[in-house]
């Protein structure tokens, strides 16, 4: 059995193959079952743990697992991460063991990867600025998976904590790409061709009014009803596509604007692998406003995982 640490799971992962990857296993399928999810008790009650598993396999080819262990307290009792995972990938016809891979790498490469695989279909494919929101492990992730896809010359970073974002873009001048700090977030949604939102706010940060014609919005952080990353206006005369149907059950961002009677759960266009299968056309016109909301699936796991493994 492999042991691929972080640093080999980054390398074997660039973002043109791991979208490719992602694509052909939509295309194909797989099985995946809910989520298990079981609480884990702490003697004292203060540093309680959610244990997460996520399973998906293809018949005759390759069966994973992901485990997340979830621990909000880490940061104030030890210093330690709130969440850590790893990912089991094995043979599905004899269930031998064939990799450990680091769980929190496929995790954030696989969600860059889907949203610039969306973008694929759904954003002008002249776009070339991009507003990203949030600078954290997914958001660092995104300017460079959005330029396997589209010509993206300049990247406008917003983050709730300012040194966040001047961080994030001094990293992505000194990558070669023409980063700046957005102070000014409806100035900035204004000029951008893709606005993609990469945070964990409860209230919602881009507006409708804001978003010009031909814009793609992608909404990535929101993955409870209690998150919000955008406004009901965004669902208003809008094509709105989703990852999965799991979005319509847990993402604040639909959810919020079904409950307001301003979108219907109906009115989605498609789902991520009807796209990649070319069931639908995504985006249909210049002017169209489009939107994807995605709140994450195993079968992308599956997909990076089995990307990242090479037989000896």
């Amino acid at each position: 059995m492999q042991i691929i640490d972080q640093r080999e799971t980054i390398a074997r992962l660039p973002a043109p193959k791991l979208i490719d990857a992602l694509e052909a296993m939509f295309i194909e399928g797989c099985e995946v079952p809910l989520r298990h999810v079981h609480k884990i008790e702490s003697p004292t009650g203060d540093s309680d743990g959610t244990l997460l598993l996520m399973p998906a396999w293809q018949k005759g080819g390759k069966l994973g697992v992901k485990t997340v262990a979830i621990y909000p307290n880490n940061s104030a009792l030890s210093g330690l991460p709130g969440l850590h995972s790893t990912y089991m990938l094995y043979d599905a016809n004899t269930g031998v063991p064939l990799a450990m891979l680091d769980g929190d790498t496929i995790t954030s490469r696989r969600t860059a990867a889907a949203s610039a695989l969306a973008a694929r279909f759904l954003s002008r494919p002249d776009s070339t600025t991009l507003l990203l929101l949030g600078s954290g492990r997914v958001g660092a992730l995104i300017p460079q998976a959005y330029r396997a896809v589209r010509p993206i010359q300049k990247v406008m970073v917003w983050n709730i904590n300012a040194e966040g974002a001047a961080a994030l873009a001094e990293n992505l001048n000194r990558a070669g790409m023409m980063a700046t700090v957005a102070t000014d977030l409806e100035a900035a949604v204004v000029q951008a061709d893709i606005v993609s939102c990469a945070t964990l706010s409860t209230t919602p940060l881009i507006h409708g009014k804001w978003l010009r014609p031909g814009t793609h919005l992608d909404l990535i952080g929101s993955f409870t009803p209690a998150m919000r990353e955008s406004d009901n206006d965004c669902y208003a005369g809008t094509s709105v596509f989703i990852d999965t149907d799991e979005a319509l059950l847990k993402a604040g961002d639909l959810l919020e604007p079904i409950k307001a009677g301003v979108f219907a759960a109906e009115s989605v266009k498609a789902r991520l692998a009807q796209l990649c299968r070319k069931q639908h056309d995504g985006r249909r016109s210049a002017d169209e406003i489009t939107v994807f909301k995605a709140v994450g699936t195993a079968l992308e796991d599956l997909a990076a995982a089995c990307a990242a493994f090479q037989p000896a």
